[in-house]
Order: C-alpha cells, then sequence, then structure tokens
C-alpha cells in the first residue's frame, strides 16, 4: 500500500495537474477514479467534508483539497517522499 491515496476524475483540470506533478517527481500514490466508482466519491467527500478534488490523503490521515502544485510539492518534501 502507498504512502498516498489519490481521488479524482479524468476530467478535472486540478486532479490531473496533481497526479502529473506526482509522476513527474516520481511519487507512488494509490489512484481512485471518483467517476468510475461512486463509493471511491463518497470516501473522498468523507474525507475532506466537501465534494471537491482532488483529495489527497497521506497513510496519517492528513489530507489535501485541490492543492496547488507549491503546496502538493511542500507537503510531498516534508513528507520525505520525494526521490
Amino acid at each position: 500500500m502507498s504512502e498516498i491515496t489519490y481521488y479524482g476524475a479524468d476530467w478535472c483540470s486540478d486532479c490531473r495537474r496533481s497526479k502529473s506533478l506526482m509522476n513527474t517527481l516520481g511519487v507512488e500514490f494509490d489512484e481512485k477514479n471518483v467517476e468510475q466508482f461512486p463509493e471511491f466519491a463518497a470516501k473522498a467527500e468523507e474525507i475532506a467534508g466537501r465534494k471537491n478534488i482532488p483529495v489527497i490523503q497521506f497513510a496519517d490521515g492528513k489530507f489535501l483539497v485541490e492543492p496547488t502544485d507549491a503546496e502538493l510539492h511542500a507537503e510531498l518534501t516534508v513528507r520525505g517522499l520525494l526521490k
């Protein structure tokens, strides 16, 4: 299991941006497509308390909702997840 669970959808520009950043940085994550699987959409909403995506959750329970690239990069750096 990965340190990161990513909840997003292909149609979502913020999702594509966050996913692209993690891929570019070589960060591993478990992807949960909220469009294809309603249960993942429900889980993302439960985590975030709102319907916005992407929701990026870390193993310790902390999460980011619609992070900027700078916010996501900073969190990945602090956690030592960059290769």
